[in-house]
């Protein structure tokens, strides 16, 4: 169960955007990846992009110095607290373990194992402290982009560590009912989010007007089977120079799933550095580390499957320029 204070409601995003940009990344899931905090922030300074890192920065992260730097580095940016910062933020713990909300197929041992990574990490925050920081960082972002307004969160647009943001749930024959509410809630065109830590992307034609869910999974560990990349959201007025592995355009703007390619060989002797074999995070996630997650890029966005260039990853596909059309019945 998600505490309580996690809660906020699309209704909240009925607000003036909080900044603007031309340019947006938003970068969900870093978990404390040093390398991909490098190639992320070295791509949006080639184009003068705005970063926000939307949750889940700290996780993987326990050496003391290393949470020191990726904090520090991070804080330059934009960023919201996801369910490990609000977590590591608290003065008294709730009993709420790790924050991740697992859905029920998640067995009981990886949420043991989770719970114990976070009881560790909790350890390195208060030696460095910072933890009344993390506790201010807020849960939502408004951001406008050209005539786009953006809404960032960390899980969906009610939860901080909501799962309907999941390919699972959009993919669900009642979610544009929930989402045509949930639009005229909130009066926003996208929504960036990552918490699943799996990336999606889906596109709606309501009757309020379009709305486009971009999960961008996690920059800081592959998304898919036999991948060694991250993945970011990227939102700006003009497209991307990079070949996206997605895009779908929508008043004159582009949204993007974009490959971060990071040295994942350093990543792998850092990791291992802090979380060695038959750790708790090194059962949960080496596997996935090494060899990515059991899920492909046609999961993530299934136009791809009409499209036969599309190769383990790469990104040889006709770009995406129209919005996909799901009507509310």
């Amino acid at each position: 169960m998600c505490p309580f204070d996690y809660h906020y409601g699309a209704a909240t995003f009925n607000r003036k955007a909080d900044l603007e940009a031309t340019t947006l990344y938003v970068v969900g899931g870093l978990y404390g990846n040093r390398p991909a905090l490098d190639a992320v922030e070295l791509m949006a300074s080639l184009e003068r992009a705005s970063l926000i890192f939307n949750g889940d920065f700290h996780w993987f992260d326990r050496n003391g110095a290393i949470f020191s730097q990726v904090d520090w580095r991070v804080r330059r940016h934009h960023a919201l607290r996801g369910n490990v910062e609000t977590e590591l933020g608290r003065v008294h713990d709730l009993g709420a373990g790790c924050g991740c909300a697992y859905p029920p197929e998640v067995t009981q041992q990886t949420v043991n194992r989770s719970n114990a990574i976070l009881r560790d990490l909790r350890h390195t925050a208060e030696r460095r402290g910072g933890q009344a920081a993390l506790a201010d960082l807020p849960m939502t972002l408004v951001v406008k982009v050209g005539r786009l307004r953006v809404g960032v969160v960390h899980g969906d647009c009610e939860s901080l560590a909501g799962w309907r943001f999941s390919a699972a749930v959009l993919d669900r024959a009642e979610t544009p009912i929930w989402l045509e509410q949930v639009r005229r809630q909130s009066r926003i065109d996208v929504f960036a989010s990552s918490h699943t830590c799996l990336p999606v992307m889906r596109s709606f034609a309501l009757q309020s007007g379009p709305l486009v869910v971009a999960n961008n999974g996690a920059a800081g560990l592959p998304n898919f089977a036999r991948t060694t990349y991250g993945i970011v959201t990227r939102i700006g007025t003009r497209p991307s120079r990079r070949r996206p592995l997605h895009q779908v355009k929508l008043h004159g703007a582009y949204i993007e799933a974009i490959r971060l390619d990071y040295d994942y060989l350093h990543w792998h002797k850092e990791f291992l550095s802090q979380w060695p074999s038959g750790s708790e995070a090194w059962l949960s996630y080496w596997e996935r580390i090494v060899d990515g997650p059991n899920y492909s890029p046609t999961q993530a966005y299934p136009e791809l499957e009409r499209h036969s260039g599309f190769v383990d990853g790469a990104s040889e596909i006709p770009l995406i320029s129209d919005i996909r059309i799901t009507r509310v019945p």
